[in-house]
């Protein structure tokens, strides 16, 4: 992202998810913030999505990565998590919305730009935060994110929730480890879910077009797409890590269960979410 201003991809996914309300009705998930929040900006996503069929692919994807880790989330807290650290957060409402926002500490994760963005978007909406929520900004690239929780009040003790959503692709491969061995060794346990997409080379033309296109979308908008990851050196690297329980859903997989019944045959590699935890 360009120094000092929040992120253009945040407002994109954020976008996608607004037109999921619309579009599909929320039929994967629903969001009853999700076109307040963009406040002025949300007529225009819309409508940007109502006239690009090229759109669907992603809109759907960030609507069932956002369902799988909020499924996620429910079973972890029912498992003993009582923290929710949510990286990346964007325009993320969940601590505004979810269920658990009265029974999580929660922590949203973002650079600095973005967050105090978020924050006026939120204020002009009339959308209040809850006394669980604590605001923590951090750049991934540069500064210790253990550190950075810890002096919010981050309870390395207690099991944590980690949602990881649109934020790999965007890292370099040092900042992805790195951020994988930090959940891992929490003391208390740990669940993680992110989304990545694999390398070019393993996607079906079709696939490889919409990547493409993401890339120059992203590119224009000065954050660059940095890494893609093969899914079986994926798992190995998590098992390294210390993560012991690994769900890796890709294209496919994830139809099957948001979609069945899809008349339409969908490839193997592409876009995967993943869930891993520490047992």
């Amino acid at each position: 992202m360009q120094a000092g201003r929040p992120s253009r991809t945040a407002l994109g996914a954020a976008g996608h998810r607004a037109a999921h309300q619309v579009l599909e009705g929320g039929s994967v998930f629903a969001d009853p913030l999700a076109v307040a929040i963009l406040g002025d900006d949300a007529g225009a996503a819309i409508e940007a999505a109502r006239g690009d069929a090229k759109q669907r692919v992603m809109r759907l994807f960030i609507a069932m990565r956002t369902r799988f880790a909020e499924d996620a989330l429910a079973a972890a807290q029912r498992r003993g998590a009582r923290q929710l650290a949510i990286l990346g957060a964007g325009l993320d409402t969940y601590a505004y919305r979810g269920p658990l926002r009265d029974k999580l500490k929660i922590f949203e994760v973002d650079h600095p730009s973005t967050q105090a963005w978020k924050r006026a978007k939120l204020a002009a909406a009339g959308i209040e935060a809850p006394p669980s929520l604590v605001y923590v900004p951090v750049d991934f690239e540069r500064e210790d994110l253990r550190s950075r929780l810890e002096a919010c009040g981050f309870d390395a003790s207690c099991r944590t929730f980690f949602s990881w959503l649109g934020v790999v692709v965007y890292l370099s491969v040092e900042a992805i480890d790195e951020t994988l061995r930090f959940v891992a060794a929490n003391p208390g346990g740990a669940d993680l879910v992110f989304d990545y997409a694999n390398p070019r080379g393993e996607l079906t033309d079709a696939t490889a077009a919409v990547l493409d296109d993401l890339a120059a979308r992203v590119a224009a908008a000065g954050e660059s797409l940095q890494t893609f990851l093969e899914t079986e050196a994926l798992d190995e690297r998590l098992r390294r890590a210390g993560f012991r329980e690994i769900e890796d859903l890709g294209p496919r997989q994830l139809v099957s269960r948001f979609f069945p019944g899809y008349p339409v045959v969908v490839p193997e590699r592409g876009g995967h979410v993943a869930r891993a935890s520490t047992g």
